[in-house]
């Protein structure tokens, strides 16, 4: 089955609000926390008696950073499948930031740059930061500045921030900076003292990635559901039906069927596309 993301909704929702019901013709529209990052949401479209819930980007674990992930009980539920596989469990996002701080102790003449997605993934790991206890200063590459500052703007705490625009390369030494991924191989990040490579992804689970792109303390922190969190969410939405996208669809249609559901990969066309590489790269601007 094919769809096209993107299509017939944008007006509809620039002004809706979580827990909010539109009326479409027949059918009614509400949108509900989806816990990915700030303002993310799952649609549920509700009609004839029959409720269909897309998921979108969800993960069900708590995020400082936006409002936590809402259960839709529903009879189709449409979810995504980043980490539908069951090597994927990400485990305490803490206790990688405790790695992040714990390796900053050991190399204080050394700078640390953390390579994370700008929207979403970069304010979730400075606030876990500020939960852990540092309140020290934490840098920016210049494409993270107006992302982080619009959470800012949003009510989120994020302590002190710098950018590394004009900072003295000696002063950078024992400093936590947030970056895109691409920017960790870039002359960029010559500007450091003996720079310590950190990418903050999911994708980190798999020790290979981390070592085909020189990243030297994998973080283990994902905006996305684990195979834990997909399939306990399917199990507890009550639906009969699941469609599966954007992702290892194989592998959770195949778990379906273990459990007597219903079970179809679901094509949605420009839904995806960008995904691994988008969160690799994405923030390439330049400082």
């Amino acid at each position: 089955m094919r769809l096209r993301y993107g299509e017939n909704f944008a007006s509809a929702t620039q002004a809706i609000r979580y827990g909010e019901t539109v009326t479409l013709e027949s059918a009614t529209v509400t949108f509900h926390p989806a816990g990915h990052v700030l303002g993310s949401a799952q649609i549920a479209v509700e009609a004839g008696g029959l409720r269909i819930v897309a998921s979108g980007d969800y993960k069900n674990v708590p995020d400082p950073t936006c409002a936590p992930f809402e259960l839709v009980p529903c009879d189709v539920f449409i979810t995504e499948a980043t980490f539908a596989l069951p090597v994927f469990r990400h485990g305490d996002p803490d206790g990688e930031i405790a790695k992040l701080l714990r390796s900053v102790e050991l190399f204080p003449d050394r700078a640390h740059l953390v390579g994370a997605y700008s929207l979403g993934k970069a304010q979730r790991v400075i606030a876990l930061i500020r939960k852990s206890g540092c309140d020290r200063p934490i840098y920016l590459h210049g494409a993270m500045e107006s992302i982080t500052r619009y959470y800012e703007s949003r009510g989120i705490a994020l302590g002190e921030l710098r950018l590394v625009r004009g900072a003295d390369k000696a002063a950078l030494a024992g400093t936590i900076t947030i970056c895109p991924p691409s920017a960790l191989n870039e002359l960029w990040a010559r500007r450091f003292p003996d720079p310590v490579n950190a990418f903050a992804s999911g994708w980190m689970r798999v020790r290979a990635r981390a070592r085909q792109q020189g990243v030297a303390l994998p973080l283990v922190i994902s905006d996305h559901a684990d195979w834990d969190g997909l399939t306990a969410t399917i199990a507890a939405t009550g639906a009969g039906e699941i469609w599966v996208t954007h992702g290892q669809e194989d592998a959770l249609v195949h778990w379906c069927g273990t459990r007597g559901l219903k079970a179809r990969p679901l094509d949605i066309v420009g839904y995806g596309e960008e995904d691994e590489a988008g969160e690799q790269g994405a923030g390439e601007a330049s400082e």
